[in-house]
């Protein structure tokens, strides 16, 4: 028993010990991939706006859930007016950056890791590299940074939507008096502590999940089982890194506070 968990702990050293390798050798190797600005922006594309009618979606119902939950509590102590900053805080600090990562992860770093793992299994990768074309260069880092560039658009509109639908619920269907709804949100919402803290996250997240999404399809395993664990892993240790992060961001954001 000590023998084999002697050895998972080696193999996991091993793995994050050539993750950060990797990593390094992308940060590299990623100017030369912005020499040719088209892929990234591609990428953006197939990563950012393909993303943006789920984000947009589960943004508008977070949203309208929030501002039905919301109302029933602040009734309950005659601060119905304040459900505009209740909503907007919890989806501007937390809801936001969290919920577009956890998606963003599902539908984009999901398909970022079978794209380069597919590549990878029909040998795409060797074929690159025996042309002199290096592969992180050419396949990897624009991947890697339409995915950094696109998590913070994301995140955004998440919110702006979401806050949208708390302003249906509260405002359209409940009744609640618009000038408190809006005035009171500018007036408790702070970029510095809310807004920035949220575009903070959201950054980080977007690191976090496309560097575990190309690593995930380099490292994968050049067959279908192989391809598809590394989907499987991209999807859990994201959702790992991003609930996992956002607990390590929001303790350094409230003790700056």
């Amino acid at each position: 028993m000590l023998t084999r968990l002697g050895h998972h702990v080696n193999s996991a050293l091993q793995r994050l010990g050539f993750a950060a390798r990797f990593f390094v050798m992308l940060l590299l190797w990623s100017s030369q991939s912005f020499r040719r600005l088209h892929l990234t922006i591609r990428e953006v594309y197939y990563a950012g706006f393909q993303s943006l009618l789920i984000i947009m979606v589960s943004g508008l119902f977070i949203g309208m859930v929030l501002g039905m939950q919301g109302y029933e509590t602040l009734q309950r102590y005659g601060s119905a007016d304040a459900l505009g900053v209740l909503v907007a805080l919890s989806l501007v600090r937390e809801l936001g950056p969290v919920v577009a990562a956890l998606l963003f992860a599902s539908r984009a770093g999901s398909s970022i890791t079978a794209e380069i793992g597919l590549m990878k299994a029909t040998e795409q990768l060797t074929a690159m590299d025996m042309m002199a074309v290096n592969p992180i260069a050419r396949v990897v880092a624009p991947r890697f940074w339409g995915g950094v560039i696109s998590m913070p658009l994301l995140a955004a509109l998440f919110s702006a939507t979401g806050v949208f639908g708390g302003y249906l619920i509260g405002v359209v269907f409940i009744g609640v008096d618009e000038g408190a709804f809006w005035s009171q949100m500018q007036a408790s919402v702070d970029f510095r502590y809310d807004v920035w803290s949220g575009i903070v996250k959201s950054f980080v997240f977007g690191i976090a999940v496309s560097l575990i999404a190309v690593f995930e399809g380099y490292d994968a395993q050049p067959t279908a089982e192989g391809v598809s664990s590394s989907i499987k892993g991209t999807v859990v240790k994201s959702a790992l890194a991003i609930l996992s992060l956002d607990f390590v961001l929001t303790s350094f954001m409230f003790r700056e506070a």
